[in-house]
This record gives structure tokens, sequence and C-alpha cells, in this order.
């Protein structure tokens, strides 16, 4: 097997789970549910990142049903599966996407067995991860949608995990899923809200309040918003060309939502890093 592959791997001599281990850089971008933008948000804020001169890598975390490149209209001779399989190491496989002037590192459509890993690989995945991140400002990890067992350790390991939901009681159902159970692995004070897909900045505000309000009444817990992102036609025209909307459509309403989240992304990984400082012997 690579060695890199057996990058910081945990001891196999104990059934403990391994230790949680945080990134000084990384954001998580989830969901309750699925179709809820996820996937876009995630690229659009990696590009915003980039276009503000920040160093960044994308990593396609949604083990099983990856999307990134299929959004992007790329199409890798490398990805996830062959760090997987210990057939490269997590930094021979990072891809440059010169359009948005970012990286990415894709995953495996379509590979249920790597949705299903051992506990001790996701480990070993997650180091990983967080070693090549070394080399950057800031890396999202777009994850896959619900409260499995990999996005889980992933938003554990993160700087700030980004919820992102729609109007749908669906959506607000499954993102109050979501945030209990985190609440439960104690990474409810890591988690923001991310509305998406609002017909407008009032509208919005008050999905986020229901789902504040279901938070504050049954979990005592207050998880911030992190920002509204309104609807916009660009959007799905982006998508369907497979083109960055800050390509695309750079004035559009979502692009400029999304901009605005870019920046308090940079302000809580400044401040995680100064904590970080302050806190070594």
């Amino acid at each position: 097997m690579n060695d890199s592959v057996t990058l910081n791997r945990p001891s196999t001599d104990s059934p403990a789970a391994p230790a949680i281990r945080r990134g000084r850089n990384l954001i998580a971008v989830a969901s309750g549910k699925g179709g809820v933008g996820k996937t876009w948000f995630s690229i659009t804020l990696a590009h915003a990142l980039s276009r503000m001169g920040k160093r960044v890598l994308l990593f396609d975390g949604d083990l099983g049903l990856a999307n990134v490149d299929v959004q992007l209209g790329l199409m890798p001779k490398r990805d996830l599966n062959d760090v997987i399989r210990g057939r490269l190491g997590m930094d021979k496989v990072v891809q440059p996407y010169e359009d948005g002037v970012f990286d990415i590192i894709a995953g495996r459509s379509g590979q249920a067995s790597l949705s299903a890993l051992p506990s001790q690989r996701l480990a070993i995945l997650r180091d990983q991860l967080l070693e090549v991140g070394e080399q950057y400002d800031v890396v999202i990890a777009d994850l896959g949608a619900g409260v499995d067992r990999t996005v889980r350790m992933f938003s554990a390991s993160a700087t700030r995990t980004l919820l992102v939901c729609t109007d749908e009681p669906t959506s607000l159902t499954d993102a109050y899923a979501f945030i209990k159970l985190g609440n439960a692995a104690g990474m409810s004070k890591h988690i923001s809200v991310v509305i998406n897909q609002a017909p407008s900045e009032s509208e919005g505000e008050k999905t986020y309040k229901t789902l504040l309000k279901a938070c504050e009444n049954f979990l005592r817990l207050r998880p911030p918003l992190a920002g509204m992102i309104r609807h916009d036609p660009r959007v799905r025209d982006a998508i369907r060309h497979q083109t960055p909307i800050l390509t695309r459509s750079p004035n559009a309403e979502a692009a400029t939502d999304v901009e605005r989240i870019a920046k308090l992304v940079l302000r809580e990984i400044a401040d995680t890093q100064k904590a970080m400082a302050t806190a070594r012997p």
C-alpha cells in the first residue's frame, strides 16, 4: 500500500473510536436532505474565496454520490477512489480547476463501497485531507446529505459546518435532525445555517427563525445564521452550462450572497487559528 495512505493511521490495537482531530481551515458543507443546492453552494463558495486571493481546495466528500466534477464539466483522471484503494496518496489526486483558480479532489460517483468504509479507514482519509489542507488557506468539504457516520466525522473535524437548507418543510425537518444529532455528538457549537433559494431576504429570515425556534424550544440551542442566498434563475443557468455562477453571471444576486458568506468564513478561520495559536503551550 502507498505509504501516504497510512498517514496518521490510528492504532488498530484498540477497538476505541478514532480521536477527533480538528482542522484549522476546514469548512464542511452539509445538509439534512438532498436537493437543497449544497454542492452548488460548495463550488460557489470555493470560487468566491479564490477570487479573494485565497488558496482553496474543494474536496468532494459525498462518498458514493460525488457530483462536483459533473457540475463543473470535468472528467478527472484521478479521484478519491485511487486514495481509498491505496493506489495514490491524497496529494496525488489534487487537480487544478483552471477556470475557478482553485483545486479539487474529485469523488467517485456510484461507488457504494466508499460510503461503507470502516471508521479506521475514514479516519485515515480525514487525516490525509487535513495534512494536504495545510498547503491551503481554506479547504471546503462538500459532504453527503444526511447525518451518516462519514458526515459526522468530517463535520466534527471542521472549523465550521455550514448547514444548507431551504424553506421546504422536509428540508427544515431534516436540518433540525442534523442539528439535534450534532448536538448529541458535541458538534452543535460549530454549526451555522445557510438558507438557500430564499424568495427574498425577509422570507429567508422567516425560514431561519422557524428553524431557530424549534432549536430553542427543544434543544436549547441557537445555531447562528451564516447567510441567506436568494432564489436566482441564473443559478440553474450556470449549472446547466456546467460553469460557476461567478464566471457566467458574477453580478447575480445569488453570487453576491455567497461572496458575503465567504467573507464570514474567512473571519471564522482567522479567529480559529488565533485561538489555536493562543492555546499552544
